[in-house]
């Protein structure tokens, strides 16, 4: 049993295994986690993920530890299973972005009448750094984890991810091409897609020039999309992230710098999405 009391112990919960079909019958993996956003005295849940991972899907599944009311029950899992996976999912609307959410606050309902409960932690908008934070704060080089299920990976008997760590690569403060993403330079393969990136530091950290503090701070600063692939020897080429084992030729590599796009993206989503049901 384990009850999350730290940073990293609430993280490993935020995170969704995301099995999708693709026709007629080619499984693929991915990796979401839910998001929840505030606004006034309401609370809204999603699921957030990238397009391509659920893009074309028939069927899809969600899979969480279930909760005996305070802290999960490693191991004792419950499978949330859909039709039409790929309709349940709100794109962005412009197409370069690689993002997609899913209302998740209709689950949990229909889970509760059954008498089902599971467990999970969400991603609340407080941990968005805002403008001032990222302009005054948040050095060009960041210290940064982020959360999925790697190549498949991930602990089958108690339903646990795997967390990665790396650097950002480009400034965080700065739109990478003039888009809302920034670069990592981390470990990224198949199943990564959709993973949480957080700047996290435990213990001690260093302000942009203003020494070393001691404490901790943690950031929810986007989503991994993307990575970047060397190709022939001589060319570099920008891929999504594949959600399925994939035959990889020698002269393939992966350079293990991935796109992320920014957090604001996926609360500028949501808005747009309750807006047009008049909630907000």
């Amino acid at each position: 049993m384990i009850k999350p009391e730290s940073i990293f112990e609430n993280i490993l919960f935020t995170t969704v295994r995301i099995e999708a079909s693709l026709p007629p019958n080619n499984p693929i993996t991915g990796t979401g986690f839910v998001f929840k956003y505030v606004k006034k005295d309401k609370q809204y849940l999603f699921v957030v993920t990238n397009k391509h991972v659920i893009k074309n899907s028939i069927k899809g599944k969600l899979t969480f530890n279930q909760s005996d009311g305070e802290k999960p029950i490693l191991g004792k899992v419950f499978t949330i299973e859909y039709s039409n996976f790929e309709s349940q999912w709100i794109g962005h609307s412009q197409d370069d972005i690689d993002v997609a959410i899913m209302p998740f606050a209709p689950v949990l309902n229909e889970l509760s009448n059954r008498g089902i409960q599971i467990f999970f932690r969400s991603v609340t908008p407080d941990l968005i750094p805002s403008d001032k934070l990222l302009r005054e704060d948040i050095d060009a080089v960041e210290d940064i984890v982020f959360v999925g299920y790697p190549c498949g990976i991930y602990d089958r008997g108690n339903l646990l991810p795997v967390v990665r760590r790396g650097i950002t690569a480009t400034p965080i403060s700065i739109d990478f091409e003039r888009k809302p993403k920034f670069l990592i330079d981390a470990s990224i393969f198949p199943g990564s897609s959709g993973s949480p990136v957080f700047l996290c530091n435990i213990g001690s950290y260093s302000p942009k020039g203003k020494g070393l503090l001691v404490g901790s701070r943690i950031f929810f600063l986007g989503v991994v999309a993307s990575v970047f692939i060397r190709k022939d020897w001589n060319t570099i080429e920008l891929i999504d992230i594949p959600t399925g084992k994939i035959p990889v030729v020698s002269t393939t590599q992966m350079v293990d710098l991935g796109i992320v796009y920014k957090s604001i993206v996926i609360k500028e989503l949501i808005e747009e999405f309750l807006k047009t049901r008049g909630e907000i």
